[in-house]
């Protein structure tokens, strides 16, 4: 339990140290963001697959582990879907113009993307941790953790441009970060109470991080007219996950 509370703090803590880099940039340039984005999205698929979809096989049946990656997409789909607009956490409610409210909104709506994928990576983290391949669980958490910093840079940029007081802006991004260790606590525990579950949360945990990949993170990377570089960067991403499976993972 230890090991797992660090882990879901040391996951949590990326998206902060990406948020205070996001500071020091606060314009990141459309290419540079979308290598970085695209290097993550990288990390993020191989995690998915090598540290939760394959256990998850290893641990039940194909049909289990199918399910659970459908379900794991269906959830996620179905929490953006139902996503309300939440422009008044940016204390800006009497704004006047109506344009930039409208900018505001699509703001918040992105980082609420972000921190409603967030829960299930910290439980796809905590997850992992009650499987008994330990090197897996940690291959997995480094990959969000790794993704994250990027993540947190992307979160500053569109919130101060919007006109957001910069303490408000940390204290916005840094809650999704946040939601990642309650999400590597709860993985954590549900699996700890009922291993029976395990193979199908390993899997729902997957479908989640691969749904987060080609829905949000690919298209962004590819909008701006650098899809070469974020997919070079993508296959490098996935290459150091390989990497760190194959010298941590064992």
């Amino acid at each position: 339990m230890e090991l797992a509370f660090v882990t879901a703090l040391g996951v949590g803590g990326a998206t902060i140290i990406g948020v205070l880099i996001g500071f020091l940039f606060q314009k990141i340039p459309h290419e540079f963001n979308d290598v970085i984005l695209g290097f993550a999205a990288g990390i993020m698929f191989a995690a998915a697959v090598i540290g939760l979809i394959i256990p998850s096989l290893e641990e039940g049946n194909i049909w289990v582990t199918l399910a659970g990656i459908l379900a794991g997409a269906v959830f996620l789909n179905l929490a953006d879907y139902l996503t309300p607009h939440l422009h008044h956490l940016t204390g800006m409610d009497q704004e006047a113009h109506t344009g930039k409210q409208s900018h505001i909104n699509k703001v918040m709506l992105f980082v609420l993307a972000i921190a409603i994928h967030n829960l299930p990576e910290g439980i796809a983290a905590g997850v992992g941790f009650g499987n008994e391949n330990i090197g897996n669980a940690i291959t997995v958490a480094v990959g969000i953790a790794l993704q994250n910093i990027p993540e947190g840079m992307v979160i500053v940029s569109p919130l101060i441009l919007a006109g957001v007081p910069k303490l408000r802006v940390f204290f916005i991004a840094s809650f999704t970060g946040i939601i990642e260790v309650v999400g590597t606590i709860i993985g954590f525990g549900a699996v700890s109470i009922a291993t029976a579950i395990l193979p199908f949360a390993l899997a729902f945990a997957g479908g989640t991080m691969v749904y987060v990949v080609s829905d949000e993170m690919i298209p962004e990377t590819h909008s701006h007219g650098y899809e070469r570089q974020a997919t070079y960067a993508l296959i490098l991403g996935f290459m150091t996950m390989l990497l760190m499976d194959h010298y941590i993972g064992g």
